[in-house]
């Protein structure tokens, strides 16, 4: 009994050793098919993820664990340097919005140029150009009548102020081979053609009648205010740009300036209830620059009064305030410093200009002089001044000069004493005698 009971407990330890190495090759097996397992689902959610991530219709997940689709708002390139008060963003409609990679910045260019009016003077600017610092020429769009070249823009063609003065893109080509830079002027609210054709876009008395201006030769102007108007000139611009124009320009970007015809009073609104003329002014350019400047790269600058620079009380009756207007993001403002155009007596800088039209060289120094503070501050446009190239005989025997290379280039060494590089000569009828117009002369300063 004794070696039976010792066989029995031999044959059972092997049983269970047996038994033993039998279990731990299965729990190897299950282990190993568990790493192979959790491997292929690991796998699988990465070019599941991966998929994701390269197909057009299917959003990209932030984790792998992720049931949800997340996705990121577009960033906006430009701040705006001009806060909207509430009153405005609820009386025009949001300023349009560009994605920061559709945004088009274009290089700013030193312009020295001169207005050509409607092409008729192409030939001769261009030689001038050709023999001179002269770089640029500036032509009409539109101008008070209507568009002088063959515009396909709807508004333009249903009022029936379009003719062939010249050939746009004969012009762009002719100019572009001989290095010379486009700006197109676009008269802007001084349209009195359109706004007789468009009542309701003109500015109107409280009673709905079309108001006529006194200082504006007893016509009427279409209204800041109204976006149809807006719109209108942008559309004209961004013909334009398509084209191949290197610049547009926008003047008469303002209201009326004095008082209407029949002494009634414009009506833009109850007390209180719309925006500062600065404000219509302001918008416009702003939405011109998104829209033009910023979607086609082609840069947009404005004409102002250069008595804005120096006067806020006529700044506010015309809505061009200076130090706001160069806040808009627009690539240049261009303002119109000639002498001529200031009173007998003006007071700038402390010196009486008793005939301001004989003393080019002092008055443009002083006006652009006694604004530094303002368009050298951060933020602000370059400053492109008009010139006067013109003898301004209407304002009387005695209170003006022939205006000839001399008297132009002594404008422009003004503004070059300044630390600004760059203008645009004005004489409508566009005749500009030889030179080099670089300022290099020598002028009285004192």
């Amino acid at each position: 009994m004794l070696n039976n009971s010792n066989l029995n407990t031999n044959t059972n330890d092997a049983e269970i050793q047996k038994l033993k190495k039998i279990i731990t090759i299965l729990l190897s097996v299950s282990a190993l098919l568990a790493v192979i397992l959790i491997t292929l689902g690991i796998t699988k959610i990465i070019n599941y993820a991966r998929t994701a991530e390269t197909s057009d219709s299917t959003p990209v997940f932030a984790t792998l664990v992720s049931t949800e689709a997340t996705f990121t708002e577009p960033t906006v390139y430009h701040s705006e340097l001009l806060e909207a008060t509430p009153l405005a963003d609820s009386y025009w409609r949001p300023l349009p919005e560009l994605p920061e990679d559709q945004v088009k910045v274009p290089d700013h260019f030193e312009v020295k140029g001169l207005y050509i009016g409607s092409g008729s003077a192409l030939d001769k600017a261009i030689e001038l150009c050709n023999n001179s610092e002269l770089n640029t020429i500036v032509i009409d769009l539109k101008n008070e009548y209507g568009l002088p070249y063959m515009s396909k823009v709807p508004t333009a063609n249903e009022i029936g102020y379009v003719w062939d003065a010249y050939d746009l893109d004969a012009v762009i080509e002719k100019c572009h081979a001989n290095n010379i830079r486009v700006i197109g002027r676009i008269v802007s609210f001084n349209d009195q053609v359109a706004a007789q054709h468009f009542p309701e876009r003109a500015i109107q008395d409280a009673d709905g009648n079309v108001v006529q201006f006194s200082n504006e030769g007893n016509k009427p102007f279409l209204s800041p205010y109204c976006v149809e108007n807006w719109d209108y000139l942008i559309e004209i611009g961004i013909e334009a740009a398509e084209h191949g124009v290197d610049e547009i320009q926008f003047d008469y970007v303002r209201f009326p300036a004095g008082p209407t015809k029949n002494k009634v009073k414009p009506y833009f609104g109850e007390e209180g209830q719309y925006p500062e003329k600065s404000e219509a002014v302001n918008r416009f350019l702003q939405e011109a620059r998104i829209r033009i400047q910023d979607t086609y790269g082609v840069a947009v600058s404005a004409d102002i009064f250069g008595i804005v620079l120096t006067s806020p009380n006529d700044a506010k009756i015309i809505g061009q305030d200076f130090e706001t207007l160069g806040m808009t993001g627009i690539d240049s403002c261009c303002p119109m410093v000639y002498p001529s155009h200031y009173a007998l007596g003006t007071m700038l800088g402390g010196h009486v200009f008793d005939y301001p039209d004989k003393q080019p060289y002092l008055m443009v120094y002083s006006v652009l002089h006694e604004c530094q503070a303002i368009y050298k501050q951060p933020g602000f446009t370059a400053v492109r001044p008009y010139l006067q190239a013109f003898t301004a005989s209407y304002i009387g025997k005695g209170n003006y000069i022939e205006y000839g290379y001399r008297e132009i280039n002594s404008q422009i060494k003004a503004i070059h004493d300044l630390g600004i590089q760059e203008y645009i000569l004005w004489d409508p009828s566009c005749r500009y005698p030889s030179g080099a117009y670089d300022g290099n002369m020598s002028v009285e300063t004192d």
